[in-house]
């Protein structure tokens, strides 16, 4: 599903946040993308969403090239940085159909879509006023059906448990596995170390931009735990 081949990204001034990074995501995966501040996992993520250039490397979505081919890239991908920008004069559920109406998705799926990812995260009662009066938690239901809706192949999410309540997260981790289930797969960063090693099929740790261990979860955490691991990794940089 998705195929990140040496991918480097140097930024002017010579920094490089990302070096020679290859991981591959398969269909029906859940994978976790670990690292502390300023590892390189945003940076990846907008790579992989088309919305940050790169001229080392190859990242391919379900076949398609993001740099050659990045409209067919995007139609199959709906990612969400970390803190998304909505348009705030908007009712909520005039967003919601503006996205659909990006994606040309039909309006009776449209409907059906809305209806059940609103009711799943309790949102329903709140599209009908303006998103400037959203909480951040609200903000980020909203944000989230607006990817659940294009039925995306790929999920890319970076900190998408950030501003949720226990109620909203379990119905994420809930929306996620059938997501993967029907086919499609998940990459996403996080700092909640537990959920990641409860939730993911898979781990890559970034540290310094470099990938310094992957795998399946319970290799990649052993006997231990996936927060020991990572605070050894992380003990290894300083």
């Amino acid at each position: 599903m998705l195929n990140i081949e040496h991918y480097s990204k140097t930024y002017p001034g010579g920094h490089k946040a990302v070096d020679d990074l290859s991981l591959h995501v398969l269909p029906g995966e859940i994978y976790g993308f670990i690292g502390h501040n300023g590892a390189g996992k945003t940076t990846t993520l907008r790579a992989v969403a088309g919305v940050l250039d790169f001229t080392q490397g190859h990242i391919r979505i379900a076949g398609h090239d993001i740099q050659a081919e990045p409209v067919a890239a995007k139609k199959v991908t709906a990612f969400l940085p970390d803190n998304p920008d909505l348009y705030e004069f908007m009712k909520g559920i005039d967003f919601l159909n503006f996205i659909a109406d990006l994606y040309d998705i039909p309006a009776d799926q449209r409907t059906r879509d809305i209806g059940t990812y609103a009711d799943a995260f309790e949102l329903t009662g709140n599209l009908g006023s303006p998103i400037g009066s959203y909480s951040h938690g609200m903000r980020q239901k909203l944000a989230l059906i607006s990817a659940f809706i294009r039925r995306p192949k790929l999920l890319v999410l970076d900190e998408p448990f950030v501003g949720l309540d226990p109620a909203a997260a379990y119905v994420l981790k809930e929306q996620l596995a059938q997501l993967c289930q029907a086919g499609g797969a998940v990459f996403f960063s996080t700092h909640v170390l537990e959920v990641a090693e409860k939730l993911c099929h898979k781990i890559a740790i970034i540290k310094n931009g470099r990938l310094v261990k992957c795998g399946p979860t319970q290799q990649v955490v052993g006997d231990s735990d996936l927060e020991s691991v990572f605070l050894e990794l992380e003990g290894e940089r300083a």
